[in-house]
């Protein structure tokens, strides 16, 4: 494989860095952080290219917490300046390394998606009547320092490069300890090694990403597998044959050793694709897919939150909006419309009209004007009028 050296420069170039702070601050403008970052940009890009050309730059710490759905996870968030500095390398090694990925992983990449995952998943599913539903145990917790920098290594070979993302890995925050022994260990390698990538780091995502994609050209190339999809660490291999997936499943396990990684046992398993299976928050059948109730169940619980904060006026329409306006789309994808036709119902008697922008069945693109009489908390009511485009 070749590798690519010289990079550097293009990481701390100043165009870079403020295409970096673009990128990193969608969304995010109204927060303390970013609004005194972006006071006197040019002067704090100026400095962070110092300190990357420099290299004097050293990580912040991380701000952790916690969520519990759909699973209890820790999240952890840089400071800004260093999101920006995440932005800034991926935006020069990402395209390198998106090269070498399989067509067939489709988690954070540019035209890939969770969509067309599903959608390639109904087509694989059409085709074959059995499959292998793969889940990694613990993932980012599991990921090996060591062996992610070799992987990387395989195919960045620009020194300066490598010590910004050695630097980045190195300064990952303690996770939740995997204490997994491999063929080979001994009694104190598990606590030895080095693991664990901070959820929530866009650099987190990436190279997830790059961790995997071994395993990817093994299931492609080695076991020649036709039908196969992965996104981030949940992966399905489809067949005719439930022999040949037995098989698959057990070289797989095997691979992942050399990888320090472990299968969820209770989450790996063989299906008939009739029987509908999870998969990025759908049960997927071969022609339909349904919504999982526990995701309408996390949903109505934060949409009632919303509510609330809009009518005391926490939040305006537009962000209440833009929190709930996602899974509209991502509801959008399944066999929902009586769901989001009775969730629209609800909307209109809390006095929230927003039928163009979420739920009701307008057609995708169009452009509709309502007027939204919002209850405030004290009794009084807010009109707003906005035109904005219809999703479902």
């Amino acid at each position: 494989m070749k590798t690519i050296k010289n990079i550097y420069p293009q990481v701390y170039e100043f165009s870079n860095l403020l295409r970096a702070a673009k990128n990193a601050q969608k969304g995010k403008r109204s927060q303390k952080n970013v609004s005194t970052f972006n006071f006197n940009l040019e002067q704090r890009l100026l400095t962070l290219k110092e300190k990357l050309r420099e290299k004097t730059y050293k990580p912040g710490n991380y701000k952790t917490f916690t969520i519990y759905e759909p699973k209890q996870r820790m999240i952890s968030a840089a400071p800004y300046f260093d999101r920006v500095v995440h932005h800034a390398l991926c935006n020069i090694i990402e395209p390198i390394f998106d090269k070498t990925f399989i067509y067939n992983s489709y988690a954070n990449r540019k035209g890939k998606g969770t969509h067309k995952a599903l959608d390639r998943y109904k087509e694989f599913a059409r085709k074959n009547k059995y499959a292998l539903k793969l889940d990694i145990k613990n993932y980012f917790p599991s990921i090996d320092h060591e062996i992610l920098k070799q992987i990387i290594r395989r195919k960045i070979a620009c020194e300066n490069t490598l010590w910004l993302i050695d630097l980045i890995i190195d300064n990952s925050n303690p996770q939740k300890p995997s204490l997994v022994n491999f063929p080979g260990d001994n009694l104190f390698t598990a606590t030895e090694r080095l693991k664990g990538i901070p959820i929530g780091n866009l650099t987190s995502q990436f190279f997830a990403n790059i961790y995997l994609s071994p395993l990817d050209h093994f299931i492609k190339e080695t076991l020649q597998c036709k039908y196969y999809i992965r996104y981030v660490d949940d992966f399905v291999v489809f067949s005719n044959s439930k022999n040949e997936l037995h098989d698959i499943l057990d070289k797989i396990i095997t691979f992942l050793y050399k990888l320090r990684l472990q299968l969820h046992e209770n989450k790996s398993k063989i299906f008939p694709v009739s029987v509908g299976i999870s998969f990025l928050g759908h049960k997927m059948f071969p022609d339909y897919s349904r919504l999982k109730s526990e995701n309408v169940k996390r949903f109505r619980k934060k949409l009632k939150t919303k509510i609330l904060l809009l009518k005391h006026e926490k939040i305006t329409l537009d962000e209440f909006f833009a929190s709930i306006q996602s899974w509209g789309a991502h509801a959008r994808y399944s066999n929902t419309y009586k769901l989001r036709k009775k969730i629209n119902e609800e909307l209109l008697n809390e006095g929230i009209n927003l039928k163009q922008m979420v739920f009701c069945a307008a057609a995708l693109g169009t452009t509709m004007q309502t007027t939204a009489v919002l209850p405030t908390a004290t009794g009084t009511t807010r009109t707003i009028r906005t035109t904005t485009t219809g999703f479902v």
